[in-house]
């Protein structure tokens, strides 16, 4: 009896030891490294990105941050080129707009209908978003979050100093420019940076044109409103603010030049909501220490900038598993809150509870819907969301010129921008 029951005891133990191994190795094998390239390194950014890190490493799996420096995007792409071409590429990538379907025709991301589908990406989705982030009709990256590009910041204490208001129009604006230049502060901070000088150039369209003009002009390319009186009101408009920075303006970081409203050195700046992570990881709090309202003459407008990561083919299986939770942990409604409320911006999931949210982005969030329904939800080019990278970059290169050079005409821009609109 006692030689039966040890050798029970054995089998039995054996049984639970190879059962053990089985389960170790099961979890060896689904955890995988998921390796993710972005730009997300200023003070609000970072702390979403550590939320992504943290979110990934809770499903065991091992997160390798790869984040490259540079507000734009631009050092990230030429480095992502490289690794790509070496065919070594990351799991995933900050990529948006139609440089994702540019990537897509080069054949190296992956199909993410396995997950997308299942989870209904589709009916969370506002159709516009959905579609820029497919591929001849498959997901090819998933969606972070929407980034209001529209927005302008306000010094509440600085404005309540120099006895002004808020502008809602570009003749308030110019109003409010003087008063702060009579209090001795910089009206706008900004930098002078391409993307930056473009942000705001596309603020002023909206303000000036209106969403028709907007899109007919800046996404549709359309050379007779590229050379309308509407633009060169724009042009003119633009040209303006310029007189209202500060010499220290030039290659200037966005976040440094947010830093100079939070430290009440500058009254105003024109920029995406993702200025507001920077005001709250400096403990100010909206409504009380700073105001955010839409760039002037754009109230009903919402210019879009939508964060994804596209997802790209990758050859070990635990990683391309660990690649598929990402994707799904991107679009849950924990994550979604998580990274937005860090990040500044608003959950791209259109039933997400909005109750832990700050006034300025529940407003972000009900513009976005009804700018949406309204047909004035709007692509940003400043932001890789409204046409190709080539165009882009050369319509970026001319409003620069325009901005930074006293000889630039009105007229000849207007033709260069005609110009840039045929770049491939």
């Amino acid at each position: 009896m006692n030689k039966t029951m040890t050798l029970r005891s054995t089998l039995r133990l054996s049984a639970l030891t190879l059962a053990a191994s089985a389960a170790l190795l099961t979890g060896v094998a689904r955890a995988g490294e998921v390796e993710v390239l972005h730009w997300w390194t200023s003070g609000g950014e970072a702390k979403a990105a550590q939320a992504l890190a943290a979110t990934m490493k809770a499903k065991g799996h091992t997160w390798k941050d790869f984040a490259v420096a540079g507000g734009g995007g631009d050092s990230a792409m030429t480095v992502l080129k490289s690794r790509v071409v070496s065919g070594n590429p990351p799991a995933a990538a900050q990529i948006k707009g139609p440089s994702i379907q540019e990537w897509a025709r080069e054949g190296v991301l992956t199909n993410l209908d396995d997950v997308a589908g299942p989870e209904h990406w589709d009916q969370l989705l506002p159709p516009q978003i959905a579609a820029g982030l497919k591929y001849k009709g498959h997901y090819v990256a998933a969606p972070v979050n929407v980034h209001r590009v529209n927005w302008l910041w306000v010094n509440t204490a600085v404005f309540k100093k120099a006895g002004i208001k808020p502008p809602t129009s570009w003749a308030e604006f110019f109003t409010a420019a003087e008063a702060l230049k009579k209090a001795g502060v910089i009206p706008l901070a900004h930098g002078g940076q391409s993307w930056q000088d473009f942000t705001t150039f596309e603020d002023v369209a909206l303000g000036v044109g209106g969403a028709a003009f907007y899109k007919k002009a800046l996404v549709q390319l359309d050379p007779t409103a590229l050379k309308s009186d509407t633009m060169k009101e724009v042009l003119t408009t633009f040209k303006k603010i310029k007189g209202y920075t500060d010499k220290n303006a030039p290659g200037r970081d966005w976040n440094l030049a947010t830093a100079m409203v939070i430290r009440g050195e500058a009254g105003m700046q024109l920029m995406g909501d993702w200025a507001k992570g920077e005001f709250l990881a400096a403990g100010k709090t909206p409504g009380k220490d700073f105001e955010c309202v839409a760039s002037p003459g754009s109230a009903k407008d919402f210019s879009y900038n939508v964060d994804s990561l596209a997802m790209f083919q990758l050859k070990n299986a635990a990683n391309a598993k660990a690649q598929r939770d990402l994707a799904s942990a991107l679009m849950s409604p924990d994550f979604q809150e998580l990274f937005n409320l860090n990040k500044g911006s608003i959950p791209v999931r259109l039933n997400m509870n909005m109750d832990k949210f700050d006034a300025c982005a529940k407003q972000s969030s009900k513009d976005f819907v009804e700018s949406s329904k309204g047909g004035t939800l709007v692509p940003s080019i400043a932001h890789g969301m409204a046409v190709p990278s080539a165009v882009e970059g050369a319509m970026k290169d001319v409003v620069s010129q325009f901005w930074n050079s006293d000889k630039a005409t009105v007229e000849d821009t207007m033709t260069k921008l005609v110009a840039a609109a045929k770049a491939q």
